[in-house]
């Protein structure tokens, strides 16, 4: 088989770092929004309101166009903080003939009738708010300025100014100024019909969230009696050699890495070093070293996965081997399970940006994590105690579109929201095993109810903040180190759970002498 993994620390320090980076929102950068086609929804996370932002008067539009009275593209833009308000629904207004100034600047009386029309003029040469003037006093009902590039920024006026706008005033992008400057030069009719269309501050698609979150939790805590092969026969036991059993379980037993408090003090300040370089070297050359890294690590832990749950149902899998340069002997079964991972992530790679994406790039990060927590794993709830505040960023985030909203987008949470409540559920799950716990008398089963009730509590914050960020691990943590702690004091096994990595070590080793002297004693007449 094909030979073991990145090492797990290294993949933890990574994606929690990339969770962390989230910190730095940039959801609260509201100066420039980039539309690379002129027709192409907002596919960004720029809405944390009902409006973004609606305490500084600025509201995203949508701008729907009719081509010789056919319906065509809807493109977007922005409003000015000056101006009228726009309708929130398209039914609530008409359709307006879009022509433009003449001058284009807008800066002087147009000489091209603008009375009852969408005044389209170019950036430039005066104030926006003087351009708007000029059109309402020639009888526009709307104007919409053309930004020189494909962004959009505030429009304001100068606070020394009073000025009495009546109209809407949109500011649109270049590509979108070039698409009906094209339309109109070739003599077709062109209206728009501008409005703003509020979006959910909470989406239904908040809880295919939540349900996958919990339930990869769940599934990777589990994921070692998942993956446990069935009962085979005698004649199969008969024939396996007890020492390569026994060699593939040190194999596994290498892989796992306890993360000790000193461990984790290392990795706070690893990572927090990381956030600083981070802020100030942020480029796109990094976010290409981000995708990389996101789909070496997604490679491995789809492949990990694939095999896992192929051997435990065909064990013979793992027989038949191939001779490859460079690596010698290596399964058959593995390889084509890792030719099947890098396909699969680099045809991701290649459809980043389609809609469908969000699918390759979930399924390739809950095969990561449920490798992670495989591989990284608290000795004991001692090292569970410190805090983070986590968040999201990109790649490294589950994502699911939004499903009623009109402006699209998705809606996230970033993998440090799911490792870091991840390792101590797991932790829980095997204490409950080694200490032979039931379902109740367990954490894991309340561990995973806090988990899932954190989450919902996050969410809940999201709406009552409004649409504002909030800091998932604020509510995971309470639920989940929260109710450990307050169940292992109420059950008297607080200390138990505090050290007990040490605890087991004793115990097991005391056990062992107890069964040597046994071994060694006459047997009774």
């Amino acid at each position: 088989m094909l030979s073991s993994s990145l090492p797990a620390a290294i993949l933890l320090l990574f994606f929690s770092v990339a969770a962390a980076a989230a910190d730095e929102d940039p959801c609260n950068r509201v100066s420039q929004l980039v539309f690379l086609k002129p027709y192409q929804a907002l596919h960004i996370c720029f809405f944390n309101s009902l409006f973004l932002p609606t305490e500084e008067g600025f509201v995203f539009v949508k701008i729907q166009s009719w081509i010789d009275g056919k319906e065509d593209e809807e493109y977007n833009g922005m409003s000015a903080k000056f101006g009228s308000y726009l309708p929130v629904e398209a039914v609530q207004t008409a359709k307006l003939p879009a022509v433009f100034a003449d001058p284009m600047d807008c800066c002087s009386a147009s000489t091209v009738k603008l009375s009852g029309s969408a005044a389209l003029c170019a950036r430039g040469t005066c104030d926006f708010s003087a351009k708007a003037v000029v059109a309402q006093t020639g009888g526009a009902a709307a104007v919409f300025m053309i930004n020189d590039a494909d962004e959009l920024f505030e429009m304001d006026c100068s606070s020394d100014k009073s000025v009495n706008i009546s109209i809407p005033v949109v500011q649109t992008t270049k590509s979108v100024g070039d698409a009906l400057n094209k339309l109109l030069t070739s003599k077709k009719k062109v209206e728009v019909l501008p409005y703003a269309p509020t979006r959910p501050v909470v989406d239904y698609s908040v809880a295919f969230l939540w349900l996958m979150a919990v339930a990869t939790v769940i599934c990777a805590s589990l994921w070692a009696d998942i993956t446990a092969p069935d009962q085979i026969d005698e004649r199969y036991n008969e024939l396996s050699p007890k020492s390569a059993m026994s060699e593939a379980g040190k194999d596994d037993s290498e892989e796992i890495v306890n993360i000790d408090t000193k461990g984790a003090v290392v990795f706070v300040i690893t990572a927090s070093t990381f956030l600083v370089l981070l802020f100030f070297f942020m480029s796109s050359w990094f976010i290409w070293v981000l995708i990389i890294l996101f789909c070496i690590g997604g490679i491995e832990g789809m492949h990990n996965c694939i095999v896992s749950l192929g051997l435990r149902k065909r064990p013979t899998c793992a027989q038949k081997n191939v001779n490859l340069p460079f690596f010698g002997e290596v399964s058959i079964f593995s390889l084509i399970a890792l030719l099947f991972s890098v396909t699969f992530a680099v045809l991701w790679v290649v459809f980043r940006h389609e809609s469908f994406s969000w699918f390759g790039q979930d399924f390739l990060g809950i095969c990561l994590m449920i490798t992670v927590l495989q591989m990284a794993r608290l000795p004991n709830i001692k090292v569970a105690r410190g805090d983070k505040a986590g968040g999201e960023a990109i790649p490294m985030l589950l994502r699911f579109p939004r499903l009623s909203d009109p402006w699209g987008g998705y809606d996230m949470i970033g993998f440090g929201d799911i490792l870091f409540p991840g390792l101590l559920v797991s932790f829980s799950r095997r204490f409950d095993k080694d200490l032979k716990k039931g379902v109740v008398s367990g954490y894991f089963l309340w561990l995973v109810i806090g988990y899932a009730f954190g989450l919902f509590f996050t969410y809940l914050g999201l709406y009552l903040m409004n649409g504002h960020g909030q800091p998932a691990l604020l509510y995971l943590v309470p639920c989940t180190l929260g109710v450990a702690v307050v169940l292992g004091c109420k059950r008297g096994e607080l200390n138990i759970l505090w050290n007990y990595e040490a605890d087991s070590s004793s115990s097991s080793s005391n056990s062992n002498n107890t069964s040597t002297a046994d071994t060694k004693q006459p047997p009774q007449v």
